[in-house]
């Protein structure tokens, strides 16, 4: 089970099948980006969640145990991709 903290992005319940896939190939362009082969493993439990939802609770796990800059790296670019736009007063 994941955790109420980590339901967020793709991990979302109640979420679109196709938006979920989305999220997931966004989630996994940045870690790639920002990770490189540190974050071999999560990229390709990302991967893999696009076909196999039973991949998501060890994504979500890998993604909690990157280091805590990668991490916080990540998460950022992340919630700065998906923030909704600001209207222009």
């Amino acid at each position: 089970m994941i955790p109420a903290s980590d339901q967020f992005g793709p991990w979302l319940p109640g979420l679109d099948r196709t938006e979920q896939v989305a999220r997931l190939r966004a989630l996994r362009a940045i870690v790639r980006l920002l990770t490189g082969s540190r974050g071999a493993e999560l990229y390709q439990l990302l991967k893999a969640a696009e076909t196999h939802p039973e991949a998501l609770e060890p994504a979500a796990h890998a993604l909690a145990h990157l280091e805590p800059l990668d991490r916080r790296q990540v998460l950022a670019c992340f919630a700065a991709l998906h923030r909704p736009d600001r209207v222009a007063s």
